[in-house]
């Protein structure tokens, strides 16, 4: 494995935060539904079921965020293995405040489509837009894009060089 040259951690006031105000909210329509219940049946499982929703997403998020997002000179990867991109893919970073991007993150427009998959707090991909951020350190995000950015101008301009 190459040199990491910025590690994108999670926050864990914001994990923190993060994960107890899912887990409130499911627990919360739980409460209402057992406590309070609603009169149709219809609406006392939709309760339940938007409840154990909420708790499910606070679980995951809670298990997602014990990863880390690495930067090497090579592609952006998770310290688990996965290859969230190679910087050869990458056609723009956005971190523009109207960017449809996670909060403290950034946006990563590919130049070929992936798949849809998501770690909840850390990063999602859905076909060309990779976004990285969320619970993470906003410091390192913003030193993670930069470094990015540069990477990607090095390579244009060795690029332009060598034609």
């Amino acid at each position: 494995m190459s040199e990491i040259l910025v590690k994108l951690e999670v926050a864990q006031g914001r994990r923190l935060f993060g994960v107890l105000a899912i887990v409130g909210l499911g627990l919360t329509l739980l409460y209402i539904a057992a406590v309070f219940p609603p009169t149709k049946i219809l609406s006392l499982l939709s309760l339940i079921a938007v409840g154990g929703l909420f708790i499910w997403a606070g679980t995951r998020l809670y298990r997602s965020t014990f990863d880390t997002v690495l930067l090497t000179r090579e592609a952006i990867t998770t310290q688990s293995g996965r290859v969230l991109c190679r910087l050869d893919d990458i056609a723009t970073v956005d971190r523009g405040f109207f960017a449809f991007k996670p909060s403290n993150g950034f946006l990563i427009l590919l130049k070929k489509r992936g798949g849809r998959s998501w770690a909840p707090g850390i990063w999602w991909q859905l076909g060309k837009h990779l976004g990285i951020g969320g619970v993470t350190s906003p410091r390192q995000s913003k030193e993670m894009v930069s470094i990015i950015q540069i990477l990607l101008a090095e390579k244009k301009a060795a690029q332009t060089n060598s034609e």
